[in-house]
């Protein structure tokens, strides 16, 4: 069953946190998965610092967003003067409740553009629900269990690009979206991505998810 997406009719921008834009050039389609997207991409001017800064540390090629912001597929979004201010409210306080710099600039600058903030950590998804029930969020699964991008890649395709994200960037699953996932990459390849929960790898362990 495909998973519950607000993405699905909306036409508002997407912006979205590191981790998404690490997980979709990891599936290898980044160009052709925001070309089938309808809805406009953004990363913030944090987030564009982490991945530049995740690829001074490693060595391989450069992530696709660069390419795909010069042809104009992708804009760098600045924070507005509220938006700083919000940031600032994510990034500073006790630990449990405190963000990183890339995840709360994307809920900041979604606010103050009325994008649907891209994020995949529950703690974040937890602390936008909880401060910002106005703001739609999404993950990098969203994204990639929409029709036009299934239509796009082929169901083959999508298997592949969806596996390359969790063994290459280890991608998180939402709960709600893993029978979505284990169903599209097939029970031989589930065992092989140590990002999905245990319970899931091995069916019949009794561990935890």
């Amino acid at each position: 069953m495909v998973p519950r997406n607000c993405l699905v009719d909306s036409g508002a921008p997407m912006l979205a946190d590191t981790s998404v834009v690490i997980n979709l050039d990891a599936t290898g389609y980044f160009d052709q998965i925001l070309g089938a997207v309808p809805n406009r991409l953004l990363i913030s001017e944090d987030v564009q610092n982490e991945v530049r800064r995740g690829e001074a540390g490693r060595a391989h090629e450069e992530n696709a967003i660069w390419a795909i912001i010069e042809r104009g597929q992708a804009k760098v979004a600045a924070l507005t003067s509220d938006g700083l201010e919000r940031f600032r409210s994510l990034t500073g306080g006790r630990a449990s409740e405190t963000l990183g710099d890339g995840e709360a600039a994307t809920i900041a600058c979604a606010l103050s553009l009325g994008a649907i903030a891209l994020i995949n950590e529950r703690k974040a998804l937890r602390i936008s629900a909880e401060r910002f029930p106005s703001l739609e969020t999404a993950t990098t699964v969203d994204v990639l269990a929409l029709p036009q991008v299934q239509s796009n890649l082929g169901l083959s395709r999508l298997s592949e690009a969806v596996f390359h994200a969790l063994t290459r960037a280890r991608m998180r699953v939402p709960p709600h979206s893993l029978p979505w996932v284990v169903d599209l990459i097939g029970a031989d390849n589930v065992g092989k991505c140590n990002s999905l929960p245990r319970s899931v790898r091995l069916p019949g362990s009794g561990a935890p998810s």
